[in-house]
Formats: structure tokens, sequence, C-alpha cells
């Protein structure tokens, strides 16, 4: 398949540039095994999943990326944080007038300054003055995404986060997750759905278009995993007793099947690149909710894989004429994983 077969049209208006009301509060669209396509509300999740279930998680923690820095110029630098390498180094996303050179210092917020080491690839390499993490923590703006038109707000420090977040390190917010409250969880609970969790912390890269039409040729960008023993036993109970693995999110879905060795699911720590897309056979995975993802994007292809291609772009078109609120603050999906997939 090409790149081009990913395409589908959306009106901008559809792109929600704020959460719902209440996290709770938003659409889903549910996609049968049977290939239906049912519109609920979230809150009907509580009627799809049952006793024995195992709702997978992903706890990264979004940092607060963005920080607008100077040269000596004058000559503004915006610098979107993408990996903390160590204490004082980092991997960022970096905007300017003029290319950066070693011996400039860019100052940053807060007294701080910043320079320039290296490029790796779309990537600078840059090292802090001070510790890079307590920094961002301190004077970084939350990293918005860029089809959200408008300055980052306060609501934003939380909404733009999961309430079951934990571990920092993304720079963009594992978005399924976005749409669960303490009280929906703990409902959740009582219907004897268990949880667990993996962190994949999520990059900036996961905005960067495909650029390629023949998906043989693209690079995957890579993110840091780690899934545990914990989940790994409780995804083997779940299934030895007949409940489904539910991942909460793409994010989730690339973890699980990153560990994967011989059919089963392994504690597993490191990077990885893989691509999904169709023609990719789960091991993992039973069930999946996810939010509606970028046209062309390695998130829709994803789900594709997952959903069946001729069904997820019916549910795409399907979810546009029924106006959904599309992306990050968007509304959802819960898919049944096909059986041949």
């Amino acid at each position: 398949m090409r790149r081009a077969d990913f395409h589908y049209e959306l009106p901008d208006e559809l792109i929600a540039q704020r959460p719902a009301p209440i996290r709770s509060g938003s659409r889903l669209l549910h996609v049968a095994s049977s290939y239906e396509l049912l519109d609920r509300q979230f809150v009907d999740l509580l009627n799809l999943l049952r006793a024995g279930d195992l709702l997978v998680f992903n706890d990264s923690r979004v940092i607060p990326a963005r920080v607008i820095g100077a040269k000596p110029t004058g000559g503004q630098v915006e610098i979107l944080l993408e990996r903390i390498l160590d204490a004082r180094r980092i991997l960022a996303h970096v905007h300017a007038s003029k290319a950066l050179r070693p011996e400039v210092a860019i100052s940053l917020p807060g007294g701080a300054s910043a320079s320039f080491v290296a490029r790796r690839d779309d990537l600078f390499e840059l090292e802090l003055s001070v510790d890079a993490l307590e920094y961002f923590q301190l004077h970084g703006s939350m990293p918005l995404p860029p089809y959200i038109e408008r300055a980052a707000e306060c609501d934003d420090d939380a909404r733009y986060q999961t309430v079951y977040a934990r571990e920092p390190g993304a720079v963009a917010a594992p978005t399924a997750g976005l749409h669960f409250d303490e009280e929906m969880l703990a409902r959740l609970a009582d219907l004897g759905v268990r949880k667990s969790y993996v962190t994949l912390h999520v990059g900036a890269g996961t905005f960067q278009n495909v650029r390629v039409e023949d998906l043989d040729q693209h690079r995957m960008h890579s993110e840091r995993v780690t899934v545990n023993a914990e989940v790994c036993e409780a995804i083997e109970e779940t299934r030895s007793k007949g409940g489904r693995v539910v991942a909460v999110g793409t994010t989730v879905v690339r973890s699980l099947e990153s560990a994967v060795r011989d059919g089963r699911v392994l504690p597993f720590s490191g990077e990885t690149r893989l691509f999904i897309r169709p023609g990719y056979r789960f091991s993992a995975v039973d069930a999946l909710l996810t939010n509606f993802h970028l046209p062309e994007s390695t998130l829709l292809m994803l789900v594709c894989a997952f959903g069946g291609y001729e069904t997820i772009m019916r549910a795409y078109r399907h979810a546009v004429q029924e106006r959904y609120r599309f992306f990050s603050y968007g509304d959802a999906m819960f898919l049944e994983r096909r059986p041949d997939t």
C-alpha cells in the first residue's frame, strides 16, 4: 500500500481545539467485529468491556517541553524537547531564523543557557547549563500538537495529561487515555475490569508526516518503551481465563507488539521503530481504544492494520459525516480485533 491510500478529507472545524467539558464526555464510535459502525458515548465503554478484561494504559507523563530562547543578536529560538539524553543534554526540534552555531549560546528563560552540540537528522543535540528535566518542568510550556491553533493555557496543564500519568518523558500525550477520569476508572474496577501499565514516551515525531509514497521506504521514528514483568504476567493470566487484552491507545499497541517474542509478550526495555501497517499480524492485543488520527499518518496505518483497511476508512468517512471531533482533544473509537488480523 501507498501513503495516498490513507488520505481522507477532513473539514478544519472538526479538529478539536479544546477538550470536552469533562474527560468522559466525548463520543465513541464502536467498530464492531461484525464491521458494523455504532454511534455511542464514551461512558458506553462500561457496556463494551466485561469482567476479566485487561485494560493496558500508557503511564508516560508529558513534560512541559516548549521554551522560547534568544540568540545574542536577539533572534528568537523555539526549542521543542524530543528527548532527554542525560542530566544536561537533550535532543530537540529547533526553529530559528538562522542556523545555530556551536560558539553561540542561546539564552533561556530563568537565566539558563543552551549550546549547540551536534545535528542528528532533523533534530539538534543541545547542552543546557542546568539540569534538563528540572529546567523544563519549571520553565517549559505544554507542547500542544501543531494542529491546535492556539497557545497553551492553564487548563491544558491538566487536560493534556492523563489522570494516571506517572513516568515523565513524553512530549505528546497518549491521547486515548485522556478520556478516563477517576470515576470512570473506579466504575470499570467495580465491573471486574483489571488494569496494567506500559511506558512509551511519545516523541514529537508522532506528528511528522510520512514523506515517501512507497511505505517500504518509510523510516519509522524511534521511541523509548518499557514493558515490565507485571504487565506480561497480567496478559498471560487474562488470556488463560478467557479475557481480552484491551490497548488504550496506539502507543500501547506499539509497546506490547514490540515486546512479543515467539508469540508471547515478554519484558522489554529499549527503543522501538516498529512500523505497523496493513498486513501486520497481531499477537498481543484483542481490542483497541483510540482517537481519530491524521490523514496519511503512521497511527492511522496502525489502526487500519488492526481493524481492516476498508472498515476503518469507512469508519473515518462516517465520523466526518456525523461530525465527530478529531485528533488529540477529540472523540474516540473502540475497535474489536478482526479474526484475520
